[in-house]
């Protein structure tokens, strides 16, 4: 697991929202743009072992759509989830932020990491459309709090407004 210890375990979030938006001036690509957001938010915030993203795509045989692996920082990922599947498949299909405090009481939730305890799924969505999802793991339970949901969907509203999807 990565550790830094100049994390704070109460993250500043209004401060974290202007270095989103000071990382990403004038740049649009999502790529690029998504790169920076993963590693900014996994060397900020403490007790992470995965933050990343995961696009929108065509789904395989049949499905409508799936969600690719996208920039991201931690151990190696599942590379394709379905939509309405598993935590980010979920959060992607019903177009809410989904938190849970332990991932093993999460009917069909999907281990990529088996050191993962707890895991918050935020849809990114522009334009009407959703465009994927960021996904933040945790190796402890109840990681997540009210705060951290908010912080994080402030975080990422300045992600897509700096962001060309």
């Amino acid at each position: 697991m990565h550790i830094n210890p100049e994390r704070s375990t109460r993250p500043d979030y209004d401060l974290l929202v202007r270095q989103v938006a000071s990382v990403l001036e004038g740049e649009t690509s999502l790529v690029a743009n998504a790169s920076q957001f993963s590693a900014l938010v996994y060397d900020t915030l403490a007790d992470l072992n995965w933050a990343g993203f995961y696009l929108t795509v065509p789904g395989k045989s049949g499905r409508e759509q799936d969600l690719l692996v996208g920039p991201f920082q931690g151990k190696p990922a599942c590379a394709r989830i379905p939509f309405g599947r598993g935590v980010c498949g979920t959060s992607a299909a019903e177009r809410r932020t989904i938190v849970v405090a332990d991932v093993h009481e999460f009917p069909g939730h999907i281990a990529c990491d088996s050191a993962s305890n707890s895991e918050i799924v935020i849809p990114l969505i522009k334009n009407g459309k959703v465009i994927g999802v960021f996904d933040i793991d945790s190796p402890s339970l109840k990681r997540f709090s009210e705060e951290d949901r908010a912080g994080l969907e402030a975080m990422l509203k300045a992600f897509l407004d700096a962001t060309d999807c």
